[in-house]
Order: structure tokens, then sequence, then C-alpha cells
């Protein structure tokens, strides 16, 4: 997994957008995608908001995503393997950028055909503890046309990356704004954030 973290961090540092192709095994991500499938058809994901624990605002007009957090409690084979694997991840970043990580959270996000979430920072004005975004995409087969890319704003350019199934994608979360353009078909990604205290 070296080579996989190595190229999430060696573009990070090269361009504030750290992109590994297959971040996530096909095995893994085809049993989290079903995972995200049963959860959906289970009517379990709920309307995403935004804001804190304090202030959740829901704008359909912002975001029009729905969401289940992970949780080790749940004890499910397949995302106790993904938590595995960030949990090597974030000790390998510890160790070797010294980048203080102490926690994360994740959830699964679906976007229905029509959906999207528009510009925004992950960043929490009176709470500084999300230090990197992470997106790992669960899209088999996704093609230009199906749309959900995820445009980055860098000053005086725009960077649209694919969802593409495997695919993880890391930044940081009070530097860049972003958003997920309008998808045409369901759009799948586990989603998150690497915190400090």
């Amino acid at each position: 997994m070296e080579l996989i973290f190595n190229e999430l961090i060696d573009s990070y540092l090269a361009g504030q957008v750290g992109i590994a192709k297959d971040f996530l095994n096909s095995t893994l991500a085809a049993h989290l995608t079903q995972n995200l499938h049963d959860l959906y058809c289970g009517r379990q994901l709920l309307s995403a908001g935004t804001g804190n624990d304090q202030i959740i605002n829901h704008d359909k007009l912002l975001r029009s995503d729905k969401i289940y957090w992970l949780d080790k409690i749940h004890n499910d084979p397949h995302e106790n393997d993904f938590f595995n694997l960030v949990d090597l991840f974030v000790a390998y970043l510890n160790s070797t950028c010294y980048a203080g990580i102490t926690g994360y959270e994740f959830h699964y996000a679906l976007y229905e055909k029509g959906s999207f979430y528009g510009r925004h920072l992950d960043h929490f004005k009176h709470n500084g503890n999300r230090a990197f975004s992470m997106i790992m995409y669960l899209n088999k087969d996704w093609v230009r046309a199906d749309g959900g890319e995820l445009r980055i704003y860098h000053p005086g350019k725009l960077q649209d990356i694919e969802p593409i199934d495997g695919k993880s994608v890391f930044f940081k979360s009070a530097d860049l704004e972003h958003e997920v353009l309008l998808t045409n078909k369901p759009r799948m990604s586990i989603t998150g954030w690497l915190k400090t205290n």
C-alpha cells in the first residue's frame, strides 16, 4: 500500500490535490458499493445538510445528496476493512509528513440522478479540526456523460476530477473550495475528514 499512499501524498504536495487511482481495491470497492446500495434500498440514507452538530441546514439548493455515517460500532466486515485501510494511511501520513491526525469521520454519499453539491469549503468557522478532506469513489463503469465530477477551485483555474471506482482524492479542508457537478445517474462515494485535536 505504500506505493498508493505515496501516490496520494506526492500528488497532493505537487498540486494541492492528492489523487490515487486504486486506493480502494476492486474487491473492497465492490463490497462497499453493495453496502451502500443495500442501505439506500432499505431507506437508511438521510438527506445531507450543511453545518455542524449544533447548526444543520438542509438547503436543497446547495446540496441534494443522501448520506449514512460509517461507525465501527456497526461491526460490518467490509467497513472494518475500510477503517483498517484508513488507519494504515493515517499512520503513514503521520510518520512521513508529521500531519498530527488524531481521528477521522466518514459517511457513504449517494447522489441520485439530478443531484449536486454547490461550491463550498469543508471547514467550520468556529471549529478547525477538519485537517484534510478525503473522498473514495464507488462508481464502476463511469463515463464522462454521467456527470458528477468533483470541481476544485484553484486560484485562476478549475480542476475537474472524474468519480471513478476505487479512486481517492485528498486535499486540505480549509484551503480549497469545491463542488460536485450535476450527476446524470446515481453517483456513490465514501466521503470524510481526517481530523486534528
